[in-house]
């Protein structure tokens, strides 16, 4: 797909930023007319002052006049660039919200397989790459006909031969500038992509900065980070260098067509040509007025090309942002009634099969499951066998590929999926800190959660004894990514939000893994304070965790292979006996 019309599939999100851009080409076309009226006055001035001797006195008026309309230029020519920048406003904002919109509809699983920097160069750079595009070259590419065209029809009427000098050299201006212009697309994507490789590189090396220490490897992504900042250094300065070189062009065709209407107008001076003016006599007024005009005439063409490099860059940031904005969108859900006007949650899971990779990669199959209502149930089972896959199914992080999931007798897929997650808690095993208090934390901004709640929440997790008293512990920062907390703090951080939602199911994954014995007593006794009335369903490769649960589901090759409590499944001598009496107590 080309990239002219991702380029109107962007400016389609916000037909307000049009009427601006269509105000900015009007104060543009206006500023045409002031040019034509400035010339014609400064023409007729000079000539009245220095080849008819008129007054001074007598011209005043004339000078007023042309004082207003270089005014009015003025005025025109900044009204002209806020309409552009608030028409260019107006679609980054709107990208911006479209983009987090979708990225949001698409899930945490469709961003968990993008690269965090490729992703945030497309939300940050790439979307302001698109500025220069629509407060600049749009308006530009229009005015660049409309402006032209008013002056030249103003010089055919005095000078056909300088009218024809006119449409003859205008259209090499935008030739030369497509041709160099294609080039410079290409070397903007690129450049694109090096930037995003960069970052991504960039950002790796930070996060595993640690360990690279620790191994000796440092230096080293030092030398690679270097070689990656000159690739894109040099990519910069190609396209640089292509941008310079259009306007080289550009200035060069504008002077080469000045300097022969220059010729022309000499030559009409010195009698050595006569024809082209209609057989009118050629004042020094009917020749200043065609001077002054030839190089306005060629100005809004050299803008165009001057802005030119915007369109390339513009349409090189395309590509990644159309990428997302064309994604097809998951099926919308039709909306039902809340699930909290029934008493509770049960869950059946009957022949649900998933895969990866294109069906190569199998995760779930054939699972069959049944969640009653108000149960605990513990989901066990080493690594791979298929339990968070069965959790993002839960949560709408993924499509339902074969098989039923039904919620109280409904199906699933037929439940809207910002109504379904309404009415989950969920307590992941690394839980999202934001660099914040305590308090705005555990109510993630939910407005309708009162201090009161907060703090009940708060203490019934276990998570006001993080801070020195109850007072301070809502008010305490946590630091970005909770690096003010330790692992299981943080934990109790995330379980103290599933105290404030009161949601009728509870998801957790690995709530107890790695924590050492403190903090998993403090995690498991606030879990049989939340259970009651609740549905809970918990992943965990601990056995002695799964102790506690209601039932136990083991789970083996994406299918549910034992179930009972822990009595009836020892007695059972079967996988979780034996991984009992070995002595195991933490799964691989």
């Amino acid at each position: 797909m080309s990239s002219a019309p991702l380029l109107d599939r962007i400016q389609s999100l916000s037909p307000d930023s049009r009427r601006w851009a269509r105000l900015a080409i009007f104060l543009g076309g206006l500023g045409g007319v002031c040019i034509i009226v400035q010339a014609g006055l400064l023409a007729y001035i000079i000539h009245a002052a220095f080849i008819e001797n008129t007054p001074r006195e007598a011209l005043l008026s004339l000078f007023v006049v042309l004082v207003v309309v270089i005014a009015l230029r003025g005025l025109l020519a900044w009204g002209r660039e806020v309409s552009g920048q608030h028409a260019s406003t107006l679609i980054r904002r709107q990208v911006r919200a479209e983009l987090l919109e979708r990225l949001q509809i698409h899930g945490p699983r469709y961003v968990k397989d993008k690269q965090t920097a490729p992703l945030t160069n497309t939300l940050l750079d790439r979307t302001e790459a698109l500025h220069g595009y629509f407060a600049h070259y749009l308006p530009q590419k229009s005015l660049a006909l409309i402006v032209p065209l008013m002056i030249g029809l103003s010089a055919f009427w005095v000078s056909w031969v300088v009218g024809l000098i006119f449409l003859i050299t205008a259209p090499l201006i935008p030739f030369f500038m497509m041709m160099i212009g294609r080039g410079a697309e290409k070397l903007n994507q690129k450049n694109f992509t090096l930037l995003s490789r960069m970052s991504a590189h960039f950002l790796d090396t930070l996060q595993g900065l640690a360990t690279l220490k620790i191994f000796h490897r440092s230096v080293d992504q030092v030398e690679q980070i270097e070689k990656s900042s000159e690739r894109y250094r040099k990519g910069t300065m190609a396209v640089l260098r292509v941008a310079f070189l259009s306007s080289a062009v550009l200035e060069f065709l504008t002077s080469v067509a000045i300097a022969m209407t220059a010729v022309f107008l000499g030559l009409s001076y010195l009698q050595f040509l006569d024809f082209g003016l209609y057989s009118r006599e050629l004042t020094l007024q009917t020749g200043l007025f065609l001077l002054l005009l030839a190089p306005e005439f060629y100005q809004p063409l050299r803008d165009l090309g001057t802005h030119y490099h915007a369109r390339a860059e513009a349409m090189g940031a395309a590509q990644e942002i159309t990428a997302i904005l064309n994604k097809p969108l998951p099926t919308m859900r039709p909306t039902t009634l809340p699930v909290t006007q029934i008493p509770g949650i049960s869950l059946d899971l009957h022949q649900v099969s998933h895969h990866y990779d294109k069906g190569r990669r199998p995760a779930l199959v054939n699972l069959n499951l049944h969640v009653t209502s108000g149960e605990w149930l513990a989901i066990v089972g080493a690594s791979g066998a298929g339990k968070t896959t069965l959790l993002n199914l839960l949560l709408g992080f993924l499509p339902l590929q074969q098989g039923e999931i039904t919620v109280n007798g409904q199906a699933l897929n037929s439940l809207n999926l910002a109504d379904w997650q309404r009415h989950i808690a969920w307590v992941p095993q690394h839980p999202a800190l934001f660099d914040g208090s305590l308090g705005e934390n555990i109510s993630l901004g939910d407005p309708t959660i009162t201090k009161e709640e907060l703090i009940a929440a708060a203490g019934a997790a276990q998570a006001d004894k993080i801070a020195v008293t109850t007072t301070q512990s809502l008010d305490l920062a946590v630091g970005e990514q909770g690096n003010q907390l330790s692992g299981g703090e943080a934990r109790r951080v995330a379980l103290a939000r599933a105290f404030a939602k009161d949601a009728s199911l509870i998801l957790l994954d690995e709530p107890t893994a790695g924590l050492d014995r403190k903090n998993e007593h403090l995690i498991m006794t606030s879990l049989k304070q939340l259970a009651p009335g609740k549905t809970l369903i918990m992943l965990t490769h601990r056995l002695d965790t799964a102790r506690n649960a209601d039932r136990i589901a083991v789970m083996a090759d994406g299918a549910v292979i034992e179930q009972g409590t822990h009595h009836e499944l020892m007695t059972q001598d079967g996988v979780y006996a034996e991984l009992v009496n070995s002595g195991r107590q933490v799964l691989p």
